[in-house]
């Protein structure tokens, strides 16, 4: 799995902060951009963002490469719909090299490994043999779950909150987890303010999975990224 974090909106902090102090302000965002210090517009965007006025999130956004992870992934990635996605297309691109994705609990089994990296040999035999029958958006059908894809993904900060609140859980699956806090890395370097307490629930209280609950808080882990 490769994540990048490709384009993002400059000085997101600032700016978001800069949004929120315009709403009371006579002053325009852009004369609170210039005036503002660094230090003030934190203050402003911790003290919006605490009493849940996430709007003014909506003015940052971000760009994410993402490489060699499975559909498995990608099909549960595209439920999050304020986003914009592009992925390759097994229409056009030929699926003729076999690559896929592994799950590290089949790996660590000798038997099911056996058995799934057989399996997935003979599924890659068929789709050649098929591509030379008919198209390729035809022989795709036999592709697994497992096929790698790469896929662009475009979200605002307030839907990457409540992404990352969702999939960076240990209740997550763990391949889209594993993406999940690649790309929470990459934001808190990109916007420390708005992302200083981005994760599952149990980063900032308790859990909100109740009797679903994993019994186990990610918070110390993830604060010392």
């Amino acid at each position: 799995m490769k994540v990048e974090l490709i384009a993002h909106t400059p000085d997101a902090d600032s700016l978001c902060a800069a949004a929120a102090r315009s709403c009371y302000s006579n002053a325009s965002m852009g004369d609170l951009l210039s005036s503002m210090n660094e230090q003030a517009l934190a203050k402003v965007l911790q003290d919006t963002v605490g009493m849940g006025h996430y709007s003014v999130l909506e003015h940052a956004v971000y760009t994410f490469n993402v490489e060699g992870v499975s559909r498995t992934l990608t099909h549960q990635l595209v439920r999050h719909r304020i986003a914009s996605f592009s992925q390759q297309s097994q229409r056009y691109v030929s699926m003729a090299q076999a690559s896929y994705v592994t799950p590290p609990k089949v790996d660590s089994n000798g038997d099911a490994s056996q058995r799934f990296h057989s399996l997935m040999n003979e599924i890659w035999a068929a789709y050649d043999e098929l591509a030379t029958m008919v198209p390729k958006e035809d022989a795709r059908y036999v592709l697994p779950n497992a096929c790698t894809t790469n896929i662009t993904i475009t979200m605002n900060a307030r839907e990457l909150l409540h992404f990352l609140s969702l999939r960076c859980c240990n209740r997550a699956q763990w391949e889209i987890r594993e993406m999940a806090d690649e790309m929470l890395r990459h934001l808190r370097k990109a916007s420390p303010v708005i992302f200083a307490r981005a994760g599952p629930g149990c980063v900032r209280g308790a859990c909100p999975e109740g009797r679903l609950s994993c019994g186990s808080s990610r918070r110390e882990d993830i604060l010392s990224w």
